[in-house]
């Protein structure tokens, strides 16, 4: 039986448009080749580190939630990762799809058990914030309710169903919430069922 031949997707982002990036992609196909990957390539162009709005990575995400790839090869963490909310997130979504990630730059592999250790501590650090969020929308109701205030405020209309394929689709929480008009919170409650009626539209 022939061994099926592991997929590797590779990102990189080149932030100029006369920036050369042909001396990592030539570093990356390289080790690609030394680990026996079938790769697809994936660069935004004129991108910078800031920057939301990243067409081939968006793409990279719905090929990975189409499990397409076994692997996520970059060259560099900052090519890829805005900040380290954003980080933690991908990295999550690659844990839950069992997809690897390999830095080339920073020699990390989370198929190696050091690899491993970062995916959970990752993990650990999403789930971490999750709480922290919840809770502090939980002890506001609380403290609301015993001031006698009347919870919620004029209902703004959030098609739900959108805001939830849209975290399918791995954007951030930050990103629904500029996206729909709603608070950060907001866009976490609806995605994780905390309000009991999901902000339904009226």
């Amino acid at each position: 039986m022939v061994e099926k031949q592991a997929r590797a997707a590779v990102y990189m982002r080149v932030s100029t448009l006369d920036q050369n990036p042909d001396l990592q992609i030539r570093e990356l196909r390289a080790y690609a080749d030394r680990r026996g990957w079938k790769i697809t390539e994936f660069t935004d162009h004129g991108v910078t580190g800031s920057e939301t709005r990243r067409p081939r990575l968006a793409a990279l995400t719905e090929s990975l939630k189409r499990h397409e790839f076994d692997t996520v090869l970059v060259w560099k963490f900052d090519r890829v990762f805005r900040s380290l909310q954003h980080m933690v997130e991908f990295f999550e979504l690659c844990r839950h799809l069992r997809v690897e990630f390999v830095s080339l730059t920073e020699q990390i592999d989370t198929a190696s058990p050091s690899g491993k250790l970062v995916f959970h501590i990752l993990a650990a650090l999403a789930e971490f914030e999750r709480e922290l969020i919840r809770e502090r929308v939980l002890a506001g109701l609380r403290a609301a309710k015993a001031r006698g205030q009347k919870l919620g405020r004029p209902r703004k209309k959030v098609d739900a169903a959108r805001i939830l394929e849209d975290r399918r689709l791995g954007r951030s929480y930050s990103e629904i919430a500029r996206e729909h008009g709603i608070s950060r919170t907001t866009a976490f409650g609806i995605c994780h069922g905390i309000r009991s009626d999901r902000r339904k539209d009226r």
